[in-house]
């Protein structure tokens, strides 16, 4: 049997289990039971935070036959699981712009839509993802549909990048009921982690997970694409060392080597430690990025000791001993010439 990546296997059925955008699917869940779903829908935000999925409950709650009287989709009947795993179905249609961005596609999007839904009671949902990528006739296209749209037919259109809409077609937007989707937070991400691992039938110490969350920046997808890299690392067992080794992420220790270096001196003993790092195969990248995540929380424990810092305690205990031999004023110069090194495009990794 293939293997399904966690991010699709665990993809969620209902409004209620999407993490984050309570705000958006408490909305649509509400909209759905009381009949007052929108015609065109806009949803803004970073990769992996829902957009798709969202889209997808939408789609399962308006034709579930057994949707509650809450607007929740059951998940599980046959029109739910073929919408949920993105198969063919009649009435729910997936597009990708990126691939179908011509005017001539949307003249043939525009004309599909005309048709009535398969059965009764049915609802059409054309999902555009990467709309961002339809040309500006493209748009011209669709605005009139989208004005005035035929009986039980919603687009529902994705995009990380709003503000081409807005230069290619700004007409649209006053068509479509817009809803901004927001990064997750560690802490969601850790749980909802904590939750696949535990259907998985596998654990994990929660620092490791953190360790994932922070580098999956906000998207829920990425970290359970880490977490499935880990996992077939490991076969199971996912620990701080295993998330490092996927990762490529230089250990805690490796800074605290480099700031007592920048206290102590001797000064030049900073080419050797970088010198090792390359030996031993580490992305200086990756150090770069770690770098400046240890300033920012050596400069938040010189201003406040008892800051909520995301290390580990016995970390925290040497970053804020090695904190008080620097002003604020010289951490916040250090952040600041590391920062610039990215702002200026001197940053980059060898192909």
């Amino acid at each position: 049997m293939s293997h399904k990546a966690l991010a699709r296997k665990h993809r969620p059925r209902t409004f209620s289990e999407v993490a984050t955008q309570e705000h958006v699917s408490e909305t649509l869940r509400r909209a759905v039971a009381n009949n007052r779903v929108g015609h065109a829908y806009l949803f803004c935000g970073p990769r992996g935070v829902g957009k798709t999925t969202l889209a997808r409950v939408l789609a399962m709650a308006l034709n579930c036959p057994d949707r509650t009287d809450e607007g929740e989709p059951c998940g599980e009947c046959e029109s739910c699981t073929r919408i949920w795993g993105g198969h063919t179905a009649l009435d729910v249609v997936e597009i990708d712009a990126a691939s179908n961005r011509g005017v001539d596609d949307a003249r043939d999007l525009r004309e599909r839509a005309m048709y009535a839904p398969s059965t009764e009671g049915r609802t059409k949902v054309y999902i555009v993802d990467e709309a961002h990528m339809l040309t500006r006739e493209a748009w011209n296209a669709l605005l009139k549909i989208l004005e005035e749209p035929p009986p039980r037919v919603i687009f529902v259109f994705a995009t990380t990048e709003p503000q081409k809409i807005q230069q290619a077609a700004a007409p649209i937007l006053s068509r479509c009921q817009r809803f901004d989707f927001r990064r997750i937070g560690v802490p969601d991400i850790v749980a909802r982690l904590s939750t696949v691992l535990e259907e998985e039938g596998a654990s994990s110490p929660e620092e490791a997970l953190r360790v994932i969350a922070r580098k999956a920046d906000g998207g829920m997808r990425d970290a359970l694409s880490l977490l499935d890299q880990v996992i077939s690392l490991t076969g199971g067992e996912v620990d701080l060392d295993s998330v490092r080794r996927v990762l490529g992420l230089v250990e805690d220790e490796r800074y605290v080597e480099l700031v007592d270096v920048l206290r102590n001196g001797p000064h030049e003993a900073v080419f050797g430690l970088v010198q090792h790092l390359v030996d031993e195969g580490y992305d200086l990248v990756e150090f770069y990025h770690g770098l400046l995540d240890v300033l920012r929380t050596m400069l938040r424990l010189r201003l406040s000791p008892e800051a909520d810092v995301d290390v580990q305690d016995d970390v925290r205990v040497q970053l804020a001993d090695r904190a008080e031999a620097f002003s604020p004023g010289d951490l916040v110069r250090m952040l600041s010439a590391a920062a610039g090194l990215e702002t200026q495009g001197s940053l980059r990794r060898n192909s």
